[in-house]
Order: C-alpha cells, then sequence, then structure tokens
C-alpha cells in the first residue's frame, strides 16, 4: 500500500508537468492550425502510455537506482574496505580507490549502451549516412568517452581538485579537434555528448558522485557531489571526433 500511495503522488506530480505540453499542443492544433488531430484515439492512448512509463520511471529512480547508487558508492568508498577495520583516516589518498575509478568506468560504460537517447541518435546517423556510421561504433565510442570522464570525475572527487580545471582543459581540447576533425562529424559528436546525460545514465552517475563524497574524508557533497554529469557529456565529445581522426588518418 506505501508504495502504491507514493506511486500515486508521482503520477499525479507527472500529470501536472506533462499538462502544459499538452495544452500547447493542443491550443496550436485548435487556434492556429486549425485542424483536427490526426489518429486522435492513438495520440490520447499514446499520451496515456506516456504518462504512466513516466511516473514508472521515476519511481523506479526513487525506489532503486538511487539507493543503488549511493549504496555502492558507500561500500566501496568505506574506509574499512579500502584501509582495513579500525583505521582513522583524515584525508584520502587517491591510489587507494582503484575499485572506485573502475566501477566509476563500468557503470558509465554499461549506462550509456543502454541509453535510449544515445540508440536513438545512433540510428537515425545510420541511416542518413546509408550505413557509413555503423550503429554499435558510435555507441561504443560514446561509451568509452563517458567511462572515461566518470572515472576521471571520481578521480576529481577523491582529490578534491577544482572541477573548473578538468571542464577547461577538456573544452580546449574540443576546440583543437573540431578544427582539425572531420567537419561531417563534428555536429554528431557534439549531439553525442549531449544524449548520454539522460534518463539511465543521470541517476546512477548522479547517486554516484553523492554517495562517494558523502564517503570519502574531507569531501562535502554539496561542493564536490555534483560534476559528474559535466564530464559525461564533455568527453564523449573527444572520443568521437578523436575517433573520427584515427580513421582519417588510417584512410590517408
Amino acid at each position: 500500500m506505501e508504495f502504491l500511495n507514493d506511486f500515486l503522488k508521482i503520477f499525479l506530480a507527472t500529470c501536472r508537468d506533462v499538462l502544459p505540453i499538452a495544452l500547447l499542443i493542443a491550443g496550436f492544433q485548435a487556434f492556429v492550425l486549425r485542424e483536427p488531430v490526426p489518429h486522435l484515439k492513438r495520440v490520447l492512448v499514446g499520451g496515456v502510455y506516456v504518462v504512466v512509463g513516466l511516473a514508472l520511471f521515476l519511481a523506479g529512480l526513487e525506489k532503486a537506482l538511487f539507493p543503488l547508487g549511493n549504496i555502492m558508492a558507500a561500500q566501496l568508498s568505506d574506509p574499512a574496505f579500502i584501509y582495513g577495520a579500525g583505521e582513522i583516516i583524515i584525508q584520502a589518498d587517491w591510489k587507494a580507490y582503484g575499485w572506485i575509478y573502475l566501477f566509476a568506468a563500468m557503470i558509465g560504460f554499461a549506462t550509456t549502451i543502454a541509453e535510449p537517447s544515445l540508440i536513438a541518435v545512433a540510428y537515425k546517423a545510420s541511416e542518413v549516412s546509408a550505413g557509413t556510421i555503423n550503429q554499435w561504433g558510435l555507441r561504443i565510442t560514446v561509451a568509452v568517452g563517458v567511462a572515461f570522464g566518470i572515472s576521471l570525475g571520481t578521480f576529481r572527487i577523491v582529490t578534491g581538485t577544482p572541477l573548473y580545471w578538468y571542464i577547461s582543459i577538456g573544452y580546449l581540447i574540443v576546440v583543437i579537434q573540431t578544427i582539425f576533425a572531420p567537419k561531417s562529424i563534428i555536429p554528431l559528436a557534439y549531439d553525442s555528448g549531449g544524449v548520454t546525460t539522460s534518463t539511465v545514465t543521470v541517476p546512477l552517475v548522479a547517486a554516484l558522485g553523492l554517495g562517494l563524497s558523502a564517503t570519502v574524508p574531507g569531501r562535502n557533497p554539496a561542493l564536490d557531489g555534483f560534476g559528474l554529469i559535466a564530464f559525461a557529456s564533455l568527453c564523449p565529445i573527444i572520443s568521437v571526433m578523436g575517433y573520427a581522426q584515427l580513421m582519417q588518418l588510417k584512410k590517408k
């Protein structure tokens, strides 16, 4: 019963959030286009599916994904697991957190491969390029970039170094790559960085960052817990353009 009550609250909140979009579309259809909605029954049924699906997804985040990310981060960064029971740690040693970096890379790779937004972009890119851009090749390249980015982000949390250092250097690399990368791949690379931060990746990565910063000695979740999503958006741009540049060199 408790789950049903929680789900009902989430469902009502989802209906409230989706209502402005529905009113906007209906208003344009009625007062601007002045035409009846084609296949109205199918549109209404699809709208119901969307709302129910969003509500179930949000309930899953609250009940499973967020707690899972927090638990894994807490267990892997527990001083008793890293340094041994009874040890009192004042300052974290970045070399002792190898399991965290590995787990962050694996969770980044796995969630990106399963990301619906990336699947859609990869499908369309393959369709438009007549198969020149391989769907799995693009997805794996982006996933490798996200894996490296999130692993680097956890390293930043453990060491406590400023976030803007990494982001500034990363975008400087992107600017330089943009000058030399094949022009046809640049828009796709930029989109690939955006679609990685969506429904599957964000919940687990955000929970991982908050859980890790709450457990590592000397870290503050409000200051250090956020920023992993920025790495997950930045590094795929670098990896996709880098892959395109390597293929270009190989052809030459």
